[in-house]
């Protein structure tokens, strides 16, 4: 380590640095594996998967496990940017599994439903 005087817009901070280049770290400790990512829910086969288009909020979940959906039904509203987003129904079916609830925080391509 090495200690430094910076001085910024008139004040003075003193740091120190590591010396990172061709030096082995004195005393590194043995670091563990960072744990496996718990599997996400899987979808049943041959269902329609929708997803999120963007990340937001789920304001609305218009739909249940079960119900009998038309293509361009409404099935959740996704607030993103301060924008309410209607997610539709691509196809003609029923709901097997909805995978999200209302107030929750999605990702885009986060799995929200599966119509089959």
């Amino acid at each position: 380590m090495k200690k430094y005087r910076v001085t910024v817009n008139g004040t003075a901070y003193e740091i120190e640095l590591e010396d990172l280049t061709g030096a082995a770290p004195a005393a590194a400790a043995p670091t563990a594996p960072a744990p496996a990512p718990a599997p996400a829910a899987a979808a049943p086969a041959g269902g329609e998967q929708v997803s999120a288009p963007m990340p937001g909020t789920i304001l609305a979940v218009n739909v249940a496990q079960g119900q009998a959906v038309k293509k361009g039904d409404v099935l959740m509203i996704l607030e993103a940017m301060k924008m309410e987003n209607e997610i539709m129904c691509p196809c003609d079916g029923t709901v097997v599994s909805v995978n999200t609830s209302k107030g929750a925080a999605v990702e885009s391509g986060t799995l929200l439903c599966v119509i089959q």
